[in-house]
C-alpha cells in the first residue's frame, strides 16, 4: 500500500496548532519533526519523491515540520483535500504568535518507507461506552473499559478512523452473548475480535490479503480468543464460490463491512444470502457521495435501513435484512 505524506513546515510555536488542526479532521497518523537536522535528512532520503519542493530554501534555515500520513486510496481524497484546506485556512487565521511561512508538500510513500516509526503515530482510544483500543506495544492502563490489545502490522489500522469507529459503536451496540458474526474485510481483525470481546458467541473474518490471516488470528490470541470461537477465511467472497459456500454453512446475525462502497455495493447480494432473516448489517467506509449508491444496493437485495451514522465525510449504514 502506498500512503500520501503531507509534511507542513512552519515554525516551532505553529506545531502543535496544525497538529490540533489536523487532528480536528479526523488525521490522527501524524509526527513533529524539530529542527534543521531533522529536515535535512528528510529532504536527502526522500527529494525523489518531491513534485515542487525548493530543497535549498528549506534546508537553509531551521524548518520543523509537522507529518500526516494518510492512505493514498480514492476514497481518501476527499480527505487529503480536506488537509489541503485546513493548512490553506491556518495561513490567513491569527493566533497571535508568528506561524512563519507555513509550506505544504506531498509525497507518495511505500509501507517500508516508514517501516521504523510507524508505531509512534498509534495511542489508546476510548471507543463508544466500553471500550478501549490499546497498541500491543503500549503500557497497560488502569481502566474499566473492555481493552482491545491490537497489533494492526503496517497494513491495518487501530481503530481511530472514522469508519471503523463507527463500525466499532454499531458493533458494541448489536451484539449479544448469541450473536454470530461474519467480518467481511476484516484485516486486522479489530471488528471481530470486538464483538467477541463483547461476548459474541464465534466469529468469522475473511479477507483477501493473505498477511490478514496471521495478523488477524495473532491480534485474537493477544485478548485471550481461542480458535474454537474465530475463524479466518482468506479469499475473494465476490468470485470465489468455494470460500462463499464455507460461508454459507450457517447464516449469520450480524455481518461487518468495513471496506469501499464500490465493494459494499457488490458484496450486498453475498451479505443478503449469508444473513439471518431480521440478521444485522454494518456497514463502513463510504464517504457521502456514494452514500446514496450504497442505500439503492441494501434496498434493492432487501435490506431495510435503520440509521446512517456519520463522521465527517464518512457515513456507516446500519441496516436489518427483511
Amino acid at each position: 500500500m502506498n500512503w500520501k505524506e503531507m509534511t507542513v513546515y512552519a515554525n516551532n510555536d505553529a506545531l502543535e496548532i496544525i497538529y490540533g488542526a489536523l487532528d480536528s479532521i479526523g488525521v490522527s497518523q501524524v509526527q513533529i519533526e524539530e529542527g534543521r537536522e531533522n529536515v535535512e535528512k528528510f529532504l536527502n532520503d526522500t527529494a525523489k519523491y518531491w513534485d515542487f519542493a525548493d530543497t535549498d530554501e528549506l534546508v537553509t534555515g531551521d524548518k520543523p515540520c509537522v507529518k500526516a500520513y494518510i492512505a493514498a486510496v480514492e476514497e481518501n481524497e476527499a480527505l487529503i483535500q480536506a488537509v489541503r484546506d485546513t493548512i490553506e485556512n491556518l495561513k490567513h487565521e491569527d493566533f497571535g504568535i508568528d506561524m512563519g511561512d507555513i509550506v505544504l508538500e506531498e509525497k507518495l510513500v511505500a509501507d517500508e518507507d516508514w517501516e521504523n516509526n510507524w508505531k509512534a503515530y498509534y495511542k489508546p482510544i476510548e471507543i463508544g461506552k466500553k471500550l478501549l483500543i490499546r497498541p500491543s506495544w503500549e503500557e497497560k492502563t488502569d481502566t474499566d473499559r473492555i481493552v482491545l490489545s491490537i497489533d494492526p502490522g503496517l497494513v491495518f489500522g487501530t481503530g481511530s478512523h472514522h469508519t471503523t469507529r463507527m463500525c466499532l459503536e454499531l458493533i458494541e451496540e448489536c451484539v449479544n452473548n448469541d450473536t454470530e458474526l461474519l467480518d467481511m474485510g476484516c484485516g486486522s481483525g479489530i471488528l471481530s475480535i470486538a464483538a467477541l470481546l463483547y461476548g459474541a458467541k464465534n466469529a468469522v473474518g475473511v479477507d483477501i490479503d493473505e498477511i490478514a490471516d496471521e495478523v488477524a488470528m495473532e491480534n485474537a490470541q493477544l485478548n485471550g480468543i481461542s480458535s474454537d470461537r474465530y475463524k479466518i477465511y482468506i479469499g475473494d467472497v465476490l468470485s470465489d464460490k468455494e470460500l462463499i459456500e464455507k460461508l454459507a454453512v450457517k447464516e449469520y446475525d450480524v455481518i461487518t463491512a468495513n471496506i469501499v462502497a464500490a465493494v459494499i455495493i457488490a458484496l450486498a447480494p453475498t451479505a443478503a444470502r449469508l444473513i439471518k432473516k431480521g440478521g444485522l448489517f454494518i456497514t463502513s467506509g463510504i464517504i457521502d457521495e456514494k452514500l446514496d449508491g450504497v442505500l439503492k444496493a441494501l434496498d434493492e437485495n432487501g435490506f431495510e435501513v435503520l440509521e446512517v451514522r456519520e463522521g465527517e465525510d464518512w457515513r456507516a449504514i446500519l441496516s436489518r435484512k427483511k
